[in-house]
């Protein structure tokens, strides 16, 4: 079975070290994501992309793989239980400075088929134009954008959902 990569890249007006918060602190990644990302950050540790509801439930879990602040994240990604036969998939955003603007490139590897590859080329350039628009405005978009592509979004959480 062929494996999946997908490649976003954009520029924010913005710091390197900004930007490394903002993934990283689970306040702010409420704000713009939608959930808190909730680690240490340490490479090795665990990770959980938590639902902003209440429930402490972890719609994508994985492990930190690399930390280098401000530069580079590294980690698993992946909805909880057991990962793909093929292994996690990985996530890396790799942060650039270039005079007053930044680029962000997120590498999304080892996708196992072409539905998670479909909900990966929707999210991801949901989630940094939520990012781009905080750091640059103060706010957050006004309308969440992944709601344009709300199916995708509720199927992968009703396969999380313990109901």
């Amino acid at each position: 079975m062929a494996k999946h990569t997908y490649v976003y890249v954009t520029y924010i007006h913005s710091t390197p070290e900004q930007i490394w918060h903002t993934l990283t602190d689970a306040g702010l990644t409420a704000a713009y994501w939608g959930h808190s990302n909730v680690s240490d950050w340490e490479p090795g540790s665990r990770w959980e992309h938590q639902r902003t509801d209440g429930s402490g439930i972890a719609d994508v879990v994985g492990t930190v793989l690399e930390a280098e602040p401000p530069r580079r994240l590294v980690m698993t990604f992946d909805s909880p239980g057991e990962p793909p036969g093929a292994g996690p998939s990985t996530v890396t955003f790799d942060i650039e400075p270039y005079h007053d603007i930044v680029r962000v490139t997120v590498t999304h590897e080892n996708l196992p088929d072409d539905e998670a590859y479909q909900a990966a080329s929707a999210g991801w350039p949901a989630v940094l134009a939520n990012l781009k628009s905080l750091l640059e405005t103060g706010h957050v978009l006004p309308q969440p954008p992944w709601e344009m592509h709300a199916g995708l979004r509720a199927a992968q959480m009703a396969r999380n959902d313990p109901r």
